[in-house]
């Protein structure tokens, strides 16, 4: 893909230079260590009930219950972070003009766009990573495994490509980056309870077609440490899917700037 590293390069700058990042960062930081401890203290305290009665814990171990519901958690909160990195990736393009200057340029669609979402989805994988000593240190101590935790984090950036995905296709509808992150937000908020549906809808087959489209449901499964294709092949169609829609857009873009 030509002109690929100069756009990665120029976009990830771009992404550290702007307090958007820090202001993100500093909200996803803040909100996962609020997690973390108080998800612990619950852990610790439902483990004094465990000594008294070992039979209410099931074959689940404390450092498991822990993770299960942090990184529950910490995709929650990348249901809001996603919209946030992703609204200025095209949006500010449009808006000061530079898209059509990137058009004069020796740089493909497809490498821009892989270019985009790959600095984009770099930044996540640093934020996801930031959380990562509280829970070495956790794990060290109560020598656990690292296999389902490993598991967990993968599901963490499958889920992040996606959401990720979908919003630089929404960055490229709007010159308005605060319109971008609300598209973002609302589409993902859909996607992320319309599982739920499945109670309500009497026909089977709809409510099928629901439980597979929802985001969430697919990732529970990779939080207990249970790594299933059909949740790692959806992750990935819907990444690639989004993004094929953002190539396109950004071609009809090219197409009638060239006219």
């Amino acid at each position: 893909m030509k002109g690929f590293w100069p756009v990665f390069k120029k976009e990830l700058y771009a992404m550290f230079m702007s307090p958007i990042f820090y202001a993100v960062a500093f909200f996803f930081l803040l909100l996962s260590g609020v997690f973390f401890y108080l998800i612990l203290r619950q852990v610790i305290m439902f483990s004094y009930q465990v000594a008294q009665n070992p039979a209410i814990a099931g074959n689940v171990t404390m450092p498991e219950l822990f993770m299960r519901s942090f990184l529950w958690n910490i995709s929650v909160i990348t249901l809001f972070v996603a919209p946030l990195l992703t609204m200025r990736l095209y949006a500010e393009e449009r808006k000061s003009g530079t898209l059509e200057l990137l058009y004069t340029y020796p740089v493909s669609d497809l490498a821009t766009v892989a270019a985009k979402f790959s600095a984009c989805m770099t930044t996540y994988t640093i934020l996801i990573a930031a959380t990562l000593p509280g829970v070495i240190m956790l794990i060290s101590i109560a020598d656990s495994s690292w296999k389902p935790i490993l598991c967990g984090y993968a599901g963490l950036l499958l889920l992040g490509s996606a959401f990720i995905s979908l919003g630089t296709f929404a960055s490229t509808l709007t010159k308005n980056q605060i319109i971008s992150a609300i598209i973002t937000f609302g589409i993902l908020l859909v996607l992320w309870f319309i599982g739920e549906a499945k109670e309500v809808v009497s026909p089977p087959a709809v409510a099928s077609v629901f439980a597979y489209l929802s985001v969430s449901d697919h990732l529970k499964g990779l939080v207990k440490g249970l790594l299933d294709s059909r949740d790692i092949v959806f992750y990935l169609v819907f990444t690639a899917f989004f993004l094929f829609l953002t190539l396109r857009q950004m071609s009809s873009y090219r197409w009638r700037a060239m006219v």
